[in-house]
């Protein structure tokens, strides 16, 4: 369904359409709002200025404060104090009103007006409505839970709590404390007494505050002075137990030890290896003490390189006497004795540089080791000092923490007893309150007006509500919009003297607007085709009880005042009504003519040309009988006598009966009860119709409340008073009847083309 644009004046339909719900909520609301303005009792508004601000200096401190935004919860918390019990009572002390309450509102006298009278009534409607529910029972014996009994100064403290207003000036830090009451000057009187309270109970919350703060800050101050000494007390225990004495020092000097002892080891360690090395080499060697004069410290020797600087000079001294003398030359022997002798020496001096290697890596080895053992006790030493200092640590810090907060308490106490005296909000009255000469409510004027407001909206939004929720079909346009059929005739809803009338409103009152409606209706029928009109036309509806026999008969007899034979067909057997409107017999029609128990003379005779044909008795299988082929003959036959053959069928949600009628006629028109028919159920309706190809030609909209849409179809009164006007103008006549069908049917032109 294509979107359609919502103007203005939908929306005007829609309140004119509805003008009665929006009357009525709006006279309702305006009559409980002027009912409620006129019976309310005056009262008198009496407002105490004070000044309020947070207290921003220290009495310790010589400086100003710097500035400070205000709190935004500060007024609010001051607004709860000042509107709390605890000040309402004081009210109610200061004045003594528990005794004289009731000489400020001195009894009415008896009788008063109307409007006085009604105001108690509704009063005391409103105190039984609103009657707070009793307390539940409490259980037996126990003790201290049965509701308490509050006293009359209670509840006038709770009256005059409940109407006191704090409103903050704006801009500035003034605060305007009201008070509302039937008489001025309790009014004035407790506006302002309500300031003095309120700076009264400021005053003593500070001073119950700093009593309590500093029996708190001096209890917690003794707990701290004991935490103290014994926290003292076990960190000495603890610095004798340990001999802690000089744990600092130890501190310093082992990491210092630790640093000097991993030196000496790697250095002792690379000493014992190099040693190491070389003996294995001299192990090697055996008795080879020859070949050892190859190893670089031996041969690097002084004593062995002079030894054998010594022996080469020899061995070339030698070389050069065996060229001159023999072996066992004296100078030859000689030679040879020394030469060996050096040689006994060397070698005796390798060994005894053996000997000083060997015994100098033990030596390495042996301060290796004692390196190591130093290194070892050294580390056992500092960690078992570590573990020590972390205890002593732990005890130290809890010293000082202690000590920390017992000093912090006790400042803070002396800062205390110091300030106990400043207080933390300042009040000051800057303005008194006056009695007040007029009431401050109820505004009349501004109540009457509201009231108004309210409910002409309230009526419009409901009636708006009222359309959103009615899902029927209520205009043409509507219809014709959502279903995709032409609107036939729209039929008004019956008055009284038509419905004493009788259904056959077209023969008993044939100048009557019903009547020119099922004329537009019989127009709008047989110019939808103009060469071959539908002559077999099937009247039915969606639902029982939409109209569907009545616009049949009226329908049939307009045909039959235009001097046409008209055939007018009861096909609902199952709650035939035409022979009980026309007073005809029933003891043979349709149904006994279909089962073939009775002949053709079924038809008898209606008003003037029209001819009606009941729908006989009963018969157990209605659908089976217009399924026949009995049927369609009968059609056939009358197709032939008649011009026009009306046949009013069930209804088509209810039983198939009107399905199998509409394959055997040349149109389907189907009526729709305004402001009552569901359009889903019309949707639904017509859906089974298109699915087996009906012949719609349209719809008819029957009982429709004209007077909710006189836009629409002005035409309807227009025609009856113009008529009724220039009846004897018979041109005038003519042209209103020919643009009739115009008028009522919009997209009337639609129709005739789609034909």
């Amino acid at each position: 369904m294509e979107e359609k644009e919502i103007h203005l004046r939908d929306y005007w339909r829609v309140i004119e359409a509805r003008k009665t719900t929006v009357l009525t909520f709006l006279l309702i609301v305006f009559t409980v709002v002027l009912v409620g303005t006129l019976t309310a009792t005056p009262k008198y508004a009496a407002a105490t200025k004070v000044l309020v601000e947070e207290n921003e200096t220290n009495p310790l401190d010589n400086r100003y404060a710097y500035y400070r935004q205000l709190d935004p919860e500060f007024i609010a918390t001051q607004s709860q104090i000042i509107k709390g019990a605890r000040v309402a009572r004081k009210v109610v002390g200061i004045l003594k009103l528990d005794t004289n309450y009731a000489a400020f509102f001195p009894e009415s006298k008896q009788g008063g007006t109307f409007l006085a009278g009604l105001g108690n009534w509704v009063g005391q409607l409103k105190a039984r409505l609103w009657k707070p529910a009793p307390p539940p029972e409490m259980p037996a014996g126990i003790e201290g839970l049965a509701p308490e009994e509050l006293s009359e100064a209670e509840i006038i403290a709770d009256v005059i709590s409940s109407a006191i207003t704090v409103t903050p000036v704006k801009e500035s830090k003034v605060i305007e404390i009201g008070f509302m009451s039937e008489n001025p000057v309790l009014a004035r009187l407790v506006a302002n007494t309500v300031a003095k309270a309120y700076m009264e109970e400021i005053l003593e919350m500070k001073m119950a505050t700093s009593s309590q703060t500093v029996k708190w800050m001096s209890q917690k101050a003794e707990e701290e002075r004991t935490k103290l000494a014994a926290s003292e007390k076990r960190l000495q225990e603890y610095m004798r137990d340990q001999d802690l004495v000089t744990v600092e020092d130890k501190l310093a000097i082992i990491p210092q030890q630790l640093s000097e002892f991993s030196t000496q080891l790697s250095r002792t360690e690379t000493k014992r290896k190099e040693m190491e090395n070389l003996y294995l080499q001299l192990q090697n060697l055996g008795n080879r003490i020859e070949e050892a004069e190859t190893i670089s410290v031996i041969a690097g020797n002084s004593v062995v390189q002079t030894l054998r600087e010594q022996i080469m000079r020899l061995e070339q001294q030698i070389n050069e006497l065996s060229q001159k003398f023999g072996p066992k030359h004296p100078a030859m022997i000689k030679v040879l004795g020394e030469r060996d002798i050096l040689k006994e020496k060397k070698r005796l001096e390798i060994g005894r540089v053996i000997q000083s290697i060997k015994k100098e890596y033990e030596l390495a080895r042996a301060n290796e080791e004692n390196v190591r053992e130093m290194l070892a006790k050294t580390r056992a030493e500092a960690m078992n000092t570590n573990e020590k200092f972390v205890q002593y640590g732990l005890l130290k810090r809890e010293v000082e923490t202690n000590k920390f907060l017992y000093e912090a308490l006790l400042a803070k106490l002396k800062e205390q007893n110091i300030t106990e005296q400043n207080q933390r909000v300042n009040v000051w009255v800057v303005e008194e309150a006056r009695t007040p000469l007029a009431p401050a409510s109820p505004n009349k004027k501004r109540n009457i007006l509201l009231g108004l407001v309210l409910g002409l909206f309230g009526g419009v939004g409901l009636a708006f509500f009222l359309e959103y929720l009615d899902n029927t079909v209520k205009s043409p346009d509507e219809a014709e919009e959502r279903f995709g059929l032409p609107v036939l005739g729209v039929v008004s809803r019956f008055a009284q003297k038509d419905v004493d009338a009788g259904p056959v409103i077209s023969q008993a009152e044939p100048e009557s607007a019903l009547s020119e409606s099922y004329k537009t209706m019989r127009a709008a029928i047989l110019l939808s085709a103009a060469e071959a009109p539908p002559k077999v036309i099937q009247i039915t509806s969606m639902l029982p009880a939409e109209g569907k026999t009545t616009t049949a008969i009226n329908l049939a007899t307009t045909m039959a005042q235009a001097d046409r034979q008209v055939l007018l067909i009861d096909a609902d057997m199952r709650k035939p009504r035409l022979h009980k409107i026309f007073s005809l017999n029933n003891a043979k029609g349709l149904s006994s003519y279909l089962a073939g128990s009775s002949d053709d003379e079924i038809i008898q005779a209606g008003p003037g040309s029209l001819r009606i044909v009941t729908a006989g008795p009963t018969p157990p299988n209605p659908s089976t009988l217009l399924e026949s082929k009995r049927m369609q003959e009968f059609l056939q036959t009358c197709r032939e006598k008649f011009d026009v053959v009306v046949i009013d069928s069930p209804p088509v949600v209810s039983v198939a009966d009107s399905l199998l009628i509409s394959k055997v006629v040349d149109g389907a028109i189907v009526v729709i009860r305004g402001q009552v028919t569901a359009a889903e159920v019309v949707d639904k309706g017509l859906k089974t119709l298109r699915d087996i190809h009906a012949p719609l030609l349209g719809l008819v909209l029957n009982a429709v409340d004209l007077s909710r849409h006189q836009y629409y179809y002005y035409g309807y009164y227009g025609y009856k008073e113009e008529k009724e006007k220039v009846r004897s103008e018979e041109l005038g006549v003519k042209k209103r009847a020919f643009f009739m069908p115009f008028l009522l049917t919009p997209n009337f032109s639609l129709l005739t083309q789609k034909k």
